[in-house]
């Protein structure tokens, strides 16, 4: 091996079941952002004024967005092959989430019930990732 190729490797490996070392990873990120998507619904629903409601529809789609990252984020970088063997329907709920975040819920309507559903299925998303992290 070369010099400089010797001087310039690792000399420490270090290992982590995700991109980064534990600790950087949280659902209540989405979590937030769906209440702020069902308090936005509950105030649309409360007010007739349309400069209002238009601003809510705005404000409701990019808190929408922000939910769907975060969920992508939990479901790309931290869930790994073992969680989901262990977890088979991990993959679904996401799916489930990520829609409800998207054109069949938070982004299509303004129903508060369809914003609790977005809450509920995060909340499954919850339990299971702090499932993980106990076991890690």
């Amino acid at each position: 091996m070369p010099v400089l190729s010797r001087l310039l490797a690792p000399r420490t490996t270090a290992h982590a079941h995700c991109d980064l070392p534990c600790g950087v990873y949280d659902p209540s990120q989405a979590r937030f952002e769906a209440e702020s998507v069902k308090a936005i619904c509950e105030k649309y629903q409360a007010n007739d004024d349309p400069v209002f409601r238009t601003r809510c529809l705005i404000i409701k789609e990019q808190r929408s967005d922000l939910v769907k990252h975060h969920l992508w984020v939990l479901w790309t970088d931290y869930f790994k092959p073992p969680h989901f063997e262990k977890y088979p329907h991990l993959h679904q709920l996401f799916n489930e989430a990520t829609k409800l975040a998207g054109a069949a819920g938070g982004k299509g309507t303004v129903d508060p019930a369809e914003a609790q559903k977005l809450l509920d299925k995060i909340d499954e998303i919850a339990t299971i990732f702090w499932e993980t992290k106990q076991a890690a």
